[in-house]
Parts: structure tokens; sequence; C-alpha cells
């Protein structure tokens, strides 16, 4: 299946040279996946709300200053492939092109929508991220805020005194607050008093109650919740508590999940791949099928590598933060590192993954060994 009958001609566009400010404008007011860039009239970039978000660039500087590369996509890709391309791209829309002049736009739900029908043999447990960063209700928004640009992730769930789920915090719900000015004036009794929005409680700008899924529901309810309310994702709880935070499922996860592919070697997704520098996508496969050699019971159905880059840098060369990610036979099995370049943050976060591995194996042959003496125990 190709996307030329799913692809859109209409798409929101904006001059390389009009102000930031009316970009967004144009996301509070239509909310789009994302805003074409044009200069001169030829295709440039794209923005993301994501962007404006990580962002503390003025109103008055001009739109080419942020705009950003996402891959270009012929309008007969393949579906899978293209889906592989926007996470790989950390982006939800993508150029579409026809005869080598751009001709619409490709977006994660169009795609999703698409091959809703298909989506009826995964079940959320198969495909769900484990690891979720979360909040407290009495965080502030300041920090609400560096910890979306910190993991590059749209949303945190909000935990009360007990960790259990009482709300959530999105991209999307927080575009309107942080183009607010960040200081505002007080009146009556405090007249005069400056209160910094910043140091507002997330309480009093997160979303409940949270729609969520358990670990049973199939991936073709989860997307058609998420598609019919417009949400990026849903909290995953166990089937006997639905306030506990068990995991995430979001449309990247689907994405990713959609363009797994048999391969004769590991299947491996790179997301902000632009990030590698000196590294391939073949050595990042390499090493991580050689971590995964050391434990022969252990079968990968898929790697993922997430990169990050801060803005601390040294001698010119940022701090980039990795993230490996397997899906095995034996569950979900991650190391995260930091280091100045991709190849030596990715070399922290595999050393990380690898003392996991050896720790999994550890408590396996523990718990074999465990149950031969138990079975000797017995027959004494």
């Amino acid at each position: 299946m190709d996307i030329s009958d799913i692809a859109a001609n209409d798409y929101v566009e904006v001059d390389a040279e009009q102000r930031l400010g009316k970009v967004r404008s144009l996301f509070e007011r239509e909310n789009p996946k994302g805003v074409i860039v044009t200069e001169a009239g030829a295709y440039d970039g794209v923005i993301t709300e994501r962007q404006l978000i990580q962002s503390h660039i003025g109103d008055d500087t001009r739109v080419a200053a942020m705009v950003t590369d996402a891959p270009k996509v012929s309008r007969t890709e393949d579906v899978r492939e293209t889906a592989r391309m926007l996470v790989e791209g950390g982006t939800k829309i993508a150029p579409v092109f026809e005869a080598g002049s751009l001709w619409g736009v490709i977006t994660e739900d169009a795609i999703l929508d698409a091959v809703l029908a298909n989506l009826d043999a995964l079940d959320v447990r198969d495909i769900y991220t484990e690891h979720v960063v979360t909040v407290d209700e009495d965080d502030s928004m300041g920090r609400v805020i560096n910890l979306l640009r910190e993991h590059g992730i749209s949303r945190l769930p909000v935990v009360d005194d007990a960790g259990l789920l009482s709300g959530i915090v999105t991209r999307y719900d927080i575009v309107d607050f942080v183009v607010r000015d960040t200081e505002k004036t007080t009146v009556g009794d405090r007249s005069g008093e400056i209160e910094r929005l910043l140091d507002l409680p997330v309480s009093d700008e997160m979303t409940s109650p949270v729609k969520t899924a358990s670990f049973d529901d199939s991936v073709r309810d989860a997307v058609d919740d998420m598609l019919a309310h417009d949400y990026s994702g849903v909290i995953v709880t166990p089937d006997d508590d639905e306030r506990a935070v068990g995991g995430i499922l979001t449309k990247t996860d689907v994405l990713r999940a959609l363009s797994y592919t048999e391969e004769e070697h590991l299947d491996v997704q790179i997301t902000n791949i632009d990030l590698l520098d000196t590294l391939s996508r073949q050595e990042v496969r390499e090493r991580i099928e050689n971590v995964v050699a050391k434990y022969g019971d252990m079968d990968v159905h898929h790697a993922h590598v997430r990169l990050s880059k801060h803005k601390e840098k040294l001698r010119g060369t940022p701090l980039i933060q990795s993230q490996i990610r397997l899906r095995t036979n034996k569950g979900q099995i991650a190391g995260t590192g930091e280091g100045y370049g991709a190849d030596n943050s990715f070399h922290v976060a595999l050393d990380k993954l690898e003392r996991n591995v050896l720790e999994l194996k550890g408590i396996e042959h523990d718990e074999e060994y465990e149950g031969q003496l138990l079975r000797k125990l017995n027959d004494l």
C-alpha cells in the first residue's frame, strides 16, 4: 500500500520571511500537525509544535530562523517506509513531492487512519512504552516545560501524593501558556505584586480526568480513541487499577510497530538520525547485535535508538543523550547515556544496556538455580 490516496493536497503554509508570531497564531487557531515553510514559493522546511515549545525565540523573529528539515516523501512511497521516515525524522508531518515539486503533505494521523483495521492483531502490551516520566501535582509549570524539552516528549502524567494518576499535561495544553508573558501583575489586596507564571503548579493547567487504555486493549481501539479525540497518546494502566501509571502508548509507538520489518539483521529505528554524525546505521545495528549475542536465549524483536541534543557544547560538540530500547522475548530492556557527540553518548548508553542485559541473564540463572535447589529439597 502506498500513500497516494492518503496524502493531502491542502496544508498550512507560511513564508520564511513572516514573523514567528504568525506561526504561533496558526497553531493556536488551526492546530495543524506542522506548518510547511516556503521561500520564494519553493519548499524550505517545516515547523512543528514541539519546536515552538522548545524555543525561546521571540515573536518578531523571522520564520526562517526556526525552520527544520523533514523527510521528503514521494507521493507513491510505501506506507510502512513512510511511517519509518516520520519516526526517524521525529516529526508528525512530511512534505510529499510529485515530479520534483511539492504536492502536499502526509501526516501520522492519515497513516494511522488508513491502517486502523489492521491494528486488531496487536494488544497495547505489545508495543507500549514502559518507562514514563511523571510530575507531581505541586510541581511548577517551569519544571513541566523543562522536562518536555529535556526528554523530547509530548505529554506528562500528573500524579498525586500516593503516586496515582490525577491528570495529564501536554504540549498542546501549554502552547498558550508558553506564549503568554512570563510575568503578570495581580490586583486587589496584592496589587503591584509580580507573580511568575512559571511558578504556577501543574494542577492549575493539567487536564483531568485522563484517557487511559489497559494492557489487554487492542491497539486498534486505543488508536481509534486517539484519532477521535485528537490525542497524541494515552496512559496505560493495569486492568485492576485505572489510576496506576503502567506506561504510555503514543501514535509514534504505533507507527514504529507498523514499520517493523522481517529483516535478516536486527531491525533498528533511529529517531533524530541526523544527529548520528560519525556513526552509521550499520555500526549502530552491529554494536547492539554484539551486546545481544552475549545472551543466547534472547530474541530481539526490535531496537529503537533515540538521540536528543542539548544546548550545552564542548569545543563546538553538542551534548547528546542516547536512549536504546529493545523489545525482546524477555520483556523490554533499555540503556541511556549522555556524552559530547553521538558516538560518545551511544557508547555510554550501550554500556548501560549491556549491564542491564547481563543483569537479566544473572537473575534468570539465579532463579533457575533456586528452582533446582527447591526440587532437590523436595526430593529429600
